[in-house]
C-alpha cells in the first residue's frame, strides 16, 4: 500500500466534490488527480524513474501538491526546498539530493538551469489525465526534507510512504477531522508541517482547503471570514499576530472554527491563555520533527495542559531518557526518545548520522523534556543550541562558521535571544580584528542567509568567555532585550 491507497476515498471516492481553494482557482478532486497524473506523464517521457529526485524551490501553490502527487504516483522522490534560503544553503541541497530537475517560478539561487512551472504546465496539459498505474510501496522513498544539523551541514531525512500514511491517518483520528472540515492553510508547503501533516490530512478525509501563498496578518480576518473554515494550523508567531485583531472579529472567527493546532516551536502559555479569552479556543499543541513528523499531542477530548505538548500518539512509544542510557524519573529532565511508524527510514547520504540517530530502535531527538505524573510530556529546549524562531530551526553552527569566513572575524557566536513575536532570534557575539565592521557583516549575512538566519544585533566583544577545554559558555554572554 502507498499514498494513493490512502488517498484514493478522496480523489476517487469525491470526484466531484470541491478539494482545493487558492486565489480565484477551485479543482475538484478529479482535477487535482488529473493535473498530478498528466504531470506524472510528463515525468516519466522525461525520463523520470523511480528513485530519481525532483526537487521544488516554489512558493505556496497548487503545482507544488499535483508536483508532490505525480512524483508520488511516479515513485520520484519529492525534495521540497525552502524558498528562503539563499545561494548557498540551496547549492548544499541540490549538491547533496542531486535532483535530476529542479522545477521554480523564476531564477534558483546558485543553480542556472530549471524547469519553469509555467513551461511545466503547459507541456503537461499535452499528455494522457487517464490514471497513472504506480508501482511504489510503503517503504518506497516519498521525501526527502532538508533539517539542520548541529555541525551546521543541512541533512536530507528521507520519508516513506508508510511514514506519511501513519502520520496522516493518526492526526485524522485523533484530532477527529473528516470530510465535513474546512481546513485554511497558510503555512509554507515545503515544511512538514503543511505537507506532512496538513496535505495529509487534506487527502486522506477528502474536507475542503483553502490554501494561500503565505499568511498575511493584515488579510487573515478576510480569509477567515470568506471561507469560514473549522481547522487551522499555525506557529506560535501566527497565534500572536492573531492577538492584535478586535475582540469582536476574533469571536466572530471563532464561531465557525473548532479546532486550532499550534506547533514547530514553543507556544508561551499567556498566548495561549490570550488566545482563548478573545477568541473562545483552547489552541491544541503538539511536537513533531522532520525525522518524525507528528510524535505527541494535546488531547482533542481531555485536558490541553499550557506548556505541554501532551501525550504519544496512538501506536508511538516516547519515553525520557538520562545521558547513562536509564529512564528519567518522572518530572526529571532528559532526552525525548521516539519509536513508531512515523520515524524516517534515516538520512540520505549519511549512514554514520543515521548509525548515531538511534539507540535500541528509538530516535534519539536531541530534544529534552520531562514527563509529568499524568503523562505529559513538556519540552526545555534542545541539547545542541537550536534556535526556533517563527518556527523556523536555526543552527547557530551554521552562521557561525559563514561570520568566520569573513575577513577580521576572529570568533564568533551565535545564541537565541527571547523575542515577543518570533519567540526566539539569533544574535551574534563576535571578536574583530582591525578590518573588519558590523555594517559590511550585516550586509554580507543579508545577501547569503536566509532572512530568518539573519542575527537580529551583532554585538562586539572584546573576548567570548570559554571553559578551561575552550568551550565557548554561551550562558554568559548579555542578551539584549527586544521589546518588539
Amino acid at each position: 500500500m502507498n499514498l494513493l491507497h490512502a488517498f484514493a476515498p478522496s480523489l476517487e471516492g469525491r470526484p466531484d466534490e470541491p478539494g482545493l481553494e487558492f486565489g480565484e482557482q477551485t479543482f475538484s478532486f478529479r482535477k487535482i488527480d488529473e493535473r498530478s497524473n498528466q504531470i506524472a506523464y510528463l515525468l516519466q517521457s522525461r525520463g523520470f524513474n523511480m528513485g530519481d529526485r525532483l526537487a521544488v524551490y516554489l512558493e505556496n501553490c497548487p503545482e507544488f501538491i499535483f508536483l508532490f502527487l505525480a512524483a508520488a504516483k511516479l515513485g520520484v522522490i519529492f525534495v521540497p526546498v525552502n524558498i528562503l534560503y539563499k545561494e548557498r544553503e540551496v547549492s548544499h541541497i541540490l549538491n547533496d539530493a542531486s535532483p535530476k530537475a529542479v522545477v521554480a517560478q523564476g531564477e534558483v539561487p546558485g543553480h542556472g538551469s530549471v524547469w519553469l512551472v509555467s513551461d511545466l504546465v503547459r507541456e503537461a496539459s499535452q499528455f494522457p489525465s487517464k490514471p497513472f498505474q504506480s508501482t511504489t510501496t510503503g517503504d518506497s522513498i516519498a521525501a526527502i526534507v532538508y533539517t539542520s544539523g548541529t555541525t551546521g551541514a543541512s541533512k536530507g531525512a528521507m520519508l516513506t510512504h508508510n511514514n506519511f500514511m501513519a502520520n496522516g491517518i493518526n492526526l485524522t483520528s485523533a484530532w477527529q477531522i473528516t470530510e465535513r472540515d474546512r481546513f485554511l492553510l497558510a503555512l509554507p508547503l515545503f515544511h512538514v508541517h503543511a505537507l506532512g501533516n496538513g496535505v495529509m490530512i487534506w487527502l486522506i478525509t477528502g474536507c475542503r482547503m483553502r490554501l494561500l501563498e503565505r499568511f498575511e496578518h493584515q488579510k487573515a480576518p478576510a480569509e477567515f471570514l470568506s471561507f469560514r473554515p473549522t481547522l487551522f494550523f499555525g506557529v506560535p508567531t501566527i497565534y500572536i499576530r492573531l492577538l492584535d485583531q478586535e475582540s469582536a472579529t476574533a469571536r466572530q472567527i471563532g464561531v465557525s472554527l473548532r479546532l486550532f493546532v499550534c506547533g514547530s516551536a514553543p507556544l508561551p502559555a499567556h498566548v495561549l491563555d490570550a488566545f482563548r479569552d478573545k477568541y473562545g479556543h483552547t489552541i491544541l499543541e503538539r511536537y513533531g520533527m522532520t525525522e518524525t513528523l507528528m510524535n505527541i499531542s494535546n488531547p482533542y477530548f481531555g485536558i490541553r495542559k499550557a506548556g505541554t505538548v501532551g501525550l504519544p500518539l496512538p501506536g508511538i512509544s516516547a519515553k525520557v531518557m538520562n545521558e547513562d542510557g536509564t529512564p528519567a524519573a518522572t518530572g526529571a529532565i532528559g532526552e525525548v526518545y521516539i519509536k513508531g511508524p512515523n520515524v524516517f527510514a534515516g538520512y540520505w547520504n549519511r549512514d554514520e548520522a543515521t548509525r548515531q540517530a538511534f539507540q535500541d530502535g528509538y530516535f534519539k531527538t536531541g530534544d529534552l523534556g520531562f514527563i509529568d505524573a499524568d503523562g505529559y510530556f513538556t519540552l526545555n529546549g534542545r541539547k545542541s543550541d537550536l534556535i526556533i524562531s517563527g518556527g523556523f530551526n536555526i543552527y547557530p553552527r551554521e552562521i557561525e562558521e559563514f561570520l568566520l569566513e569573513q575577513p577580521g572575524v576572529t570568533e564568533a557566536a551565535v545564541v537565541g535571544v527571547a523575542h515577543p513575536v518570533r519567540g526566539e532570534v539569533p544574535v551574534a557575539y563576535l571578536v574583530l580584528s582591525g578590518q573588519a565592521d558590523i555594517t559590511s557583516l550585516e550586509v554580507m549575512c543579508r545577501n547569503h542567509l536566509a532572512s530568518f538566519k539573519v542575527p537580529r544585533a551583532f554585538v562586539t566583544v572584546e573576548k567570548l568567555p570559554r571553559t578551561a577545554l575552550g568551550k565557548v559558555q554561551k550562558h554568559l554572554l548579555p542578551k539584549p532585550d527586544f521589546k518588539g
